[in-house]
């Protein structure tokens, strides 16, 4: 049995879609307050509920009972109920977890997180590195996918991407190059190392199959039918000033997660690869397939 944590967020549904196409028994973790479309996409996929949430750990150790691997992709940083923060649930509820899953006999822990810069330091990037720490700590063999930028949310209106008006939004001046990913790639490499001997005990980079920056990627759009589009950069010192000024965690970290996209992230994904041959999802296949739904 694998228990997925955030189960009804877009990375976790799609993990929880390839464990089962895979014929893998899933246990998925939601809230009482889950939205009931997603808690009904998930029992569409034959897969096993069950009620608990990060901040009680009581309902952790009962999620994980007879648990064999436990993928965690939970955050509060995109969906946030009452009482959640990035300390109450990416700090701390990600280190009570992986407490309950040592207690409870889990083999592996696959944790999905992000790529670090050391010299750009927010809550968000701290409470990852705590949780990884902690996992490496735990006993338990473990999986840590440090992911590049997801396409399907950087690239989008929902960031101020948003080419199908003709206007997007840059951090910083937009040529460093990025490994932006597709989240059904980390899906399916995050599925897929529950089965992979050489994935446990390591901490692995997953990014797309070419770095692109965002100025590239515009001109991609362009160059595949999409209308002129015109470019709003926020420059780096803003963005630092930002962080710095911000009293709240969680837009401290919305900050710094932009200032760090705008120094660009250049993934070397050789050893990932090599474990996981897949196909990965090019930006080129993105804006093919977003312009193709235009």
């Amino acid at each position: 049995m694998t228990l997925v944590v955030g189960a009804t967020g877009m990375l976790g549904l799609e993990i929880c879609r390839q464990l089962r196409a895979a014929g893998r028994p899933v246990r998925a973790l939601v809230r009482r307050t889950s939205d009931p479309d997603k808690r009904a996409a998930i029992e569409d996929l034959q897969a096993e509920l069950v009620q608990g949430d990060l901040k009680d750990p009581s309902s952790l150790a009962r999620a994980c009972a007879g648990v064999r691997t436990v993928i965690s992709t939970a955050s509060s940083t995109l969906s946030r109920q009452e009482g959640d923060s990035i300390q109450t649930v990416d700090e701390r509820g990600q280190v009570a977890l992986i407490d309950a899953a040592r207690s409870a006999g889990v083999d592996h822990f696959v944790f999905v997180s992000f790529r670090d810069n050391p010299r750009i330091q927010y809550p968000l990037t701290e409470a990852k590195r705590t949780a990884e720490r902690h996992l490496k700590a735990s006993g338990m063999a473990y999986t840590i996918l440090q992911a590049s930028y997801f396409m399907e949310v950087w690239l989008t209106p929902m960031l101020g991407f948003d080419y199908a008006n003709g206007k997007v939004r840059i951090y910083g001046d937009g040529t460093n190059r990025l490994s932006w990913v597709s989240y059904k790639d980390v899906a399916r490499i995050a599925a897929a190392a529950v089965d992979e001997p050489a994935a446990r005990n390591a901490t692995l980079d997953v990014g797309g199959p070419e770095a692109v920056s965002p100025r590239e990627v515009v001109r991609m759009f362009e160059a595949a039918g999409a209308a002129e589009i015109a470019v709003d950069h926020v420059a780096e010192a803003d963005l630092a000033a930002q962080m710095q000024s911000a009293t709240d965690p969680l837009q401290k970290s919305f900050a710094g997660l932009m200032l760090q996209c705008a120094g660009g992230d250049v993934m070397d994904t050789a050893r990932t690869v090599a474990l996981f041959p897949f196909q990965m999802t090019s930006v080129r296949d993105y804006v093919s397939a977003m312009l193709a739904r235009a």
